[in-house]
């Protein structure tokens, strides 16, 4: 099916569900019978970025290859799904502006309740000092200045904060009629 492609980014703290999120709404968009792909912060990692860590400017140059990825799939009519921690404004920024059918969401939640679902336990070796530079621990998370969707998934379950974005992306015009 043909269909505008975009970049529905997912930003927030680590563990605040953005993949359990996009995975959810790609589920979606699949059925609707579209082009998706998914970009995901581990993922990303394991090929297209090993060479980098974790320092402020690793973390820009893993975004911004990430972007020109993005842009190449969104300009061929591909849905791309990007969950990066991404927690700089600027960067983000950046990538709208690299990107253009750019939609940012923001994916809120407390620190606490991501902490709880850390089943890695990032979060207690960042606190340990055991990892260094970490997002929301001592490194810092910059609430985004210019989300165009938010939900809040301490709040809200999956299907719920799946339902925000499906409405945005429908009243933003990306969304052909569901496949029967």
């Amino acid at each position: 099916m043909e269909h505008k492609g975009f970049t529905l980014w997912f930003t927030g703290l680590p563990c605040s569900g953005k993949t359990t999120l996009a995975d959810a709404v790609a589920e979606d968009l699949k059925k609707r019978g579209m082009k998706v792909e998914r970009l995901d912060g581990d993922t990303v990692r394991q090929g297209l970025t090993r060479d980098l860590g974790f320092s402020k400017e690793d973390r820009e140059k893993n975004i911004e290859r990430v972007t020109f990825v993005s842009k190449l799939l969104t300009r061929n009519g591909v849905a791309v799904l990007a969950t990066f921690v991404s927690p700089y404004n600027s960067i983000r920024h950046n990538s709208r502006k690299e990107i253009g059918e750019y939609i940012l969401v923001y994916v809120k939640c407390s620190i606490e309740a991501c902490e709880e679902r850390d089943l890695k336990g990032m979060y207690a070796k960042a606190r340990a000092g055991q990892i260094k530079d970490f997002t929301g621990v001592d490194d810092p998370f910059e609430e985004p200045d210019d989300a165009d969707i938010t939900v809040e998934t301490d709040k809200q379950t999956i299907e719920e904060s799946k339902e925000i974005v499906l409405d945005g992306l429908n009243k933003m015009g990306y969304l052909p009629k569901k496949k029967k």
